[in-house]
C-alpha cells in the first residue's frame, strides 16, 4: 500500500496536468446542487462539497446513450445495417466520487458484466474509469452506509482514496490504475505507510462513529419471496407514492433503462434512456396488458428487488449502499430505512 501527501496548493496544477491523459469528471455546483459532470477546460471540481444531488453512475451508464446507428440512404455502403457508433473510450477519471458511490458501482457491475452476458457499452466505459473517492469526514444525517454494507472510508470499487486533512489530502492509491492518475498528475511526497495507514484508520472510526441511522438486514436472507410479496403493509407503504420516479434517478445502484429508435430523414439511431420501474409505462405490454398496473404493486417490486431479490440473487447484501439521496429527495417522505426495516422484523400471522 502506498501514501502520498498533497499539499492542496498543488492540487490545482496536478489536476490540469491530469488533462494531457484524461477526460475529467467531477463535483460541480448548479442551481439544483451538486452534480458530477464532465469538467471542462479551467473548470476544477469543487472538493469541499457535502453531498451530490445525483451519484457519478451517468458517467459510466449515461442518462441517454446511442447504441447502434446506421443511414437508410441505399446509396451508402453498409445502409439499413446497424453498428455500434465510435464512442471515446480514452482514459477518464472522476474526482470527488464518493465512497459509496464506488462500492454501488461494484454491485451494478454485477448486472452488466456477468458469465452469460457482457454488456460492451457499460463495461468499456467502467474500464476506461479511474475513480478518485473523497472520504467523508462528517456524515450527513440521511448517511446510513454502515449498516448497508459500505461506509464513508469505504474502498471498495475505488482506485485512489482521498483524506480531507484541512490543507491538504493524505492518498491512499489502491490500484494500479490510481497509480497511474496520481503519476499523470505530477504528485509524488510520498509519506510513511504504517502513520499514514493508522490516521486512515483513526478518521474511519471518527467518521463512522458519527453516523446516527442505521437499518436492519440481518433476517432477510431466511425470509421467503412469498412471505414478504404477500405482506399486509404494502397498501399503507404505496399509499403517499405519487410514482414520480425521483427515487431510482437519484439511486446510484438502480439500473433500469427503455430502448427506442429513432429516424430522422436517411438517419436512423437506436438509444437506451433511463427509466423508472415507479412508471405505469415501464412494465406495460403491447397488448396494453400491465402486470404491475397499480402503484402498490410497483412500489413492492422497488423495494423487493433492492432488498430481497437482489440479496437472493447475488448474496452479496443488499442492492443499497445508504447515501439516503432517495430518503432526502422524495417528496412525499417515503424512507426505505422504515421499508428496510419493517421487512426485516416482518413475522408472518398463522
Amino acid at each position: 500500500m502506498k501514501f502520498i501527501s498533497i499539499d492542496k496548493n498543488d492540487w490545482a496544477k496536478g489536476i490540469e496536468a491530469s488533462r494531457k491523459t484524461y477526460t475529467l469528471f467531477g463535483p460541480v455546483k448548479d442551481k439544483n446542487g451538486f452534480l458530477i459532470k464532465k469538467l471542462e477546460k479551467d473548470i476544477l471540481p469543487e472538493m469541499d462539497y457535502t453531498d451530490c444531488v445525483m451519484s457519478a453512475k451517468s458517467v459510466i451508464f449515461p442518462q441517454t446513450e446511442k447504441m447502434l446507428v446506421t443511414t437508410l440512404d441505399e446509396s451508402q455502403k453498409d445502409h439499413h445495417i446497424m453498428k455500434r457508433p465510435e464512442t471515446d473510450m480514452s482514459p477518464r477519471a472522476v474526482l470527488g466520487i464518493r465512497p459509496y458511490d464506488a462500492k454501488a458501482m461494484e454491485l451494478v457491475k454485477l448486472n452488466f458484466d456477468t458469465e452469460d452476458y457482457r454488456d460492451p457499452y457499460w463495461c468499456d466505459a467502467y474500464e476506461a474509469t479511474t475513480f478518485v473517492g473523497l472520504a467523508i469526514n462528517r456524515p450527513g444525517p440521511f448517511d446510513f452506509s454502515t449498516s448497508a454494507g459500505t461506509g464513508p472510508f469505504e474502498e471498495a470499487g475505488l482506485d485512489v482514496l482521498l483524506a480531507d486533512l484541512d490543507d491538504k489530502y493524505l492518498v491512499k492509491i489502491l490500484t494500479d490504475k490510481g497509480e497511474a492518475f496520481i503519476s499523470a498528475c505530477g504528485f509524488d511526497t510520498v509519506v510513511d505507510e504504517k502513520e499514514s495507514g493508522m490516521l486512515f484508520d483513526v478518521l474511519k472510526k471518527e467518521a463512522e462513529k458519527t453516523i446516527v441511522s442505521h437499518i436492519d438486514t440481518g433476517k432477510l436472507k431466511e425470509k421467503t419471496i412469498l412471505e414478504l410479496h404477500e405482506a399486509p403493509f404494502w397498501d399503507d407503504l404505496a399509499f403517499s407514492c405519487i410514482n414520480c420516479g425521483t427515487c431510482t434517478y437519484v439511486c446510484p445502484t438502480c439500473w433500469c433503462f427503455d430502448l427506442q429508435d429513432e429516424t430522422k430523414h436517411k438517419s436512423s439511431i437506436r438509444i437506451r434512456n433511463w427509466d423508472t420501474c415507479m412508471s405505469p409505462l415501464f412494465t406495460r405490454h403491447a397488448t396494453g396488458h400491465n402486470p404491475r398496473s397499480t402503484k402498490t404493486q410497483r412500489v413492492r417490486q422497488r423495494f423487493m428487488h433492492k432488498l430481497k431479490y437482489f440479496l437472493d440473487k447475488y448474496d452479496q447484501g443488499i442492492m443499497c449502499v445508504g447515501c439516503g439521496r432517495c430518503v432526502k429527495s422524495c417528496p412525499v417522505n417515503i424512507d426505505i430505512r422504515e421499508v428496510c426495516n419493517t421487512l426485516n422484523s416482518y413475522e408472518k400471522q398463522n
